[in-house]
């Protein structure tokens, strides 16, 4: 499986984008990783379907306070399910500041929360590989996540 990370804007705080390296190179232990990093901040409709990719066979998950917010267990099971699915690609889709339009939050396979309290967009981010790495590392009895 690859798991691909888009990222609407730039990540522009250095501190962040070098645990966002470290998380992404942890995780490639597991499984291929990608990070790409669009230009634009705008989260319309477009984004989805871009996101989803050529093929457009890719689970797209995108990230908004309005989706569903698992425990890092809850989310390591989801992901071994979708890892046993034999689905080839997840994309994660992060918005800006500004998030995204409730179109494009329509079109998403999946609406995932991180915390029920607000987190800057870019600090987000890095939640989010830090929870990818802990639940591949869960799922591995590593003793990352104890």
């Amino acid at each position: 499986m690859r798991l691909r990370l888009v990222l609407l804007g730039k990540t522009r705080n250095p501190h962040l984008r070098a645990l966002i390296e470290d998380y992404r190179r942890r995780i490639t232990r597991f499984c291929r990783t990608d990070i790409v990093e669009w230009k634009t901040t705008d989260g319309g409709p477009w984004a989805v379907a871009e996101a989803r990719g050529k093929k457009g066979d890719a689970l797209v998950i995108l990230l908004d306070a309005a989706g569903t917010g698992p425990t890092s267990e809850e989310f390591a099971r989801w992901l071994a399910k979708q890892m046993n699915s034999g689905r080839k690609q997840l994309v994660f889709l992060l918005g800006g500041a500004e998030g995204f339009a409730e179109e494009t939050k329509r079109q998403a396979d999946l609406l995932l929360s991180l915390s029920k309290m607000t987190l800057p967009h870019e600090l987000a981010r890095v939640v989010l590989l830090e929870q990818l790495y802990r639940a591949f590392a869960f799922l591995r009895d590593h003793p990352y996540p104890k």
